[in-house]
């Protein structure tokens, strides 16, 4: 696995709107939000760009945009604007070439689970699951966030993931495992079940997390990777943020209850409460990184071999 040239300051990083656009104004203070940053910004067309209400243009030129961005030899990095629902209209036009020959920074969550996916399985490339400009950035971007996204940017060897002060992780399974960090968002990773880009568990630390589902809904998807063979490849799982996850039929009965009945069973290590995905603050995780997770000391360390 590759990890990318760290950015420093001065450099050029790019704007890229890889799923749903955003307003002419949200547009600008992102770009202007990666200069205050210390970067020179280059801009993705569809940054600017609106479809039928909730595409950043048609999946092809997204596509463009983003071969242009990993192609051009100034850009170091690059930030997903926003997430959305269609990154997926992207992936029958991405040039994987284009990505292994040129790695880079990649930065984004949510409906870019897809990118960080294919990025990490084909190119062999490390990715960030981390905030996202016009998302995170632009407006009440705090201080773990924005220290947690640098701490992984910019890590040497080894860097031991760290909650917010007062949230410790939960063992719902205790053991230890070592394996390469993949996953993301769980409706997404489901939805590429079947699909030439679905996520390759094997051997790996399966991370998931999700937002606005309720509980009976998150319980099919779980399921979904169960039956696909998703958990039983993986030797342990990290459960992130599910924000405004409730279970309108018994409140009492939430998503961390559900997590520990579904895993009761499992024999390999699972943290919940891992604080990271659409969640304020949030942490950065590097996907495609060997990762060890003690779930007995509650212990995740990224290392970078």
């Amino acid at each position: 696995m590759i990890f990318p040239e760290k950015l420093k300051r001065g450099d050029t990083v790019g704007l890229f709107a890889p799923s749903g656009p955003v307003s002419h104004e949200d547009a600008l203070l992102s770009e202007q939000c990666l200069k205050d940053m210390g970067y020179h910004v280059k801009v993705a067309p569809g940054v600017y760009k609106k479809l039928h209400g909730y595409k950043a243009g048609p999946g092809e030129e997204r596509a463009a945009d983003m071969h242009e961005m990993f192609s051009d030899p100034e850009i170091k990095g690059i930030f997903c604007i926003r997430g959305g629902d269609t990154s997926s209209h992207m992936m029958p036009h991405i040039d994987i070439e284009v990505v292994r020959k040129n790695p880079k920074v990649f930065v984004g969550y949510s409906d870019v689970t897809n990118l960080h996916v294919l990025f990490n399985q084909k190119a062999h490339l490390i990715t960030f699951h981390g905030p996202m400009v016009r998302s995170n950035m632009i407006r009440d971007y705090d201080e773990f966030s924005k220290k947690a996204l640098e701490d992984v940017l910019f890590m040497d060897r080894e860097h031991v993931l760290e909650n917010p002060q007062g949230v410790p992780f939960v063992t719902v399974r205790g053991g230890k495992a070592e394996g390469r960090l993949v996953g993301g968002n769980l409706a997404l990773l489901t939805s590429m079940i079947g699909t030439p880009y679905e996520v390759d568990t094997k051997g790996k630390v399966l991370f998931i997390e999700d937002i606005n589902e309720d509980v009976a809904r998150l319980d099919r998807m779980l399921h979904q990777l169960r039956y696909s063979g998703k958990f039983d490849d993986a030797v342990a799982v990290l459960v992130g943020d599910f924000g405004n996850s409730e279970n309108s039929a018994d409140p009492s009965y939430g998503l961390h209850e559900l997590i520990a009945d579904f895993f009761q069973d499992y024999d390999k290590p699972v943290l919940d409460y891992v604080i990271a995905g659409h969640c304020y603050p949030t942490s950065t995780l590097p996907l495609g990184m060997n990762c060890r997770v003690d779930a007995d000391e509650k212990v995740i360390t990224f290392l970078n071999e």
